[in-house]
């Protein structure tokens, strides 16, 4: 199976909005609508328009196969380290176990060191242990305790 990565353009809002709410969690938090949500299209705005943000997605002879966002985040700690934030990893349900994960992260992984990040980061849902054990998999370490406060 072949597959295209590529950044991500407008007209893929509405199919990006889709895989996010494709999921127990996703349903909960996501609003799938037409007209498209403004917050949603705020958002891809300010994520095009910031030079440090990478919305990716993954096309093949079906259409939207997957997305990702990378967020190239500079830091003083260890030396002025460049660390990769991969989060909204989601792949369309007719190719999850495909093994097109694995080919996202390793894509990701390389944008981040390309970009000279010394460091690849992401953050899972606690409730998401088949992607916890995914990632796991793949070399990521549970190193740290996360916390998130709702504003």
């Amino acid at each position: 199976m072949q597959f295209h990565f590529r950044a991500a353009s407008q007209d893929d809002l509405d199919p990006i909005i889709a895989l996010l709410a494709d999921d127990a969690l996703g349903q909960t938090r996501e609003r799938v609508s037409t007209p498209t949500d403004p917050a949603y299209v705020e958002a891809f705005q300010a994520i095009s328009a910031d030079p440090n943000q990478l919305l990716a997605v993954v096309e093949d002879e079906d259409g939207l196969a997957g997305c990702l966002q990378i967020s190239f985040i500079p830091g003083l700690s260890r030396l002025g380290m460049w660390r990769g934030q991969i989060e909204s990893v989601r792949i369309a349900r007719r190719l999850r176990g495909a093994g097109l994960g694995r080919q996202m992260l390793a894509w990701a992984i390389e944008q981040c060191r390309a970009r000279g990040c010394e460091l690849v980061q992401l953050t899972s849902d606690k409730s998401r242990s088949d992607a916890l054990r995914f990632y796991e998999s793949l070399g990521f370490v549970a190193s740290h305790e996360g916390f998130k406060l709702a504003l």
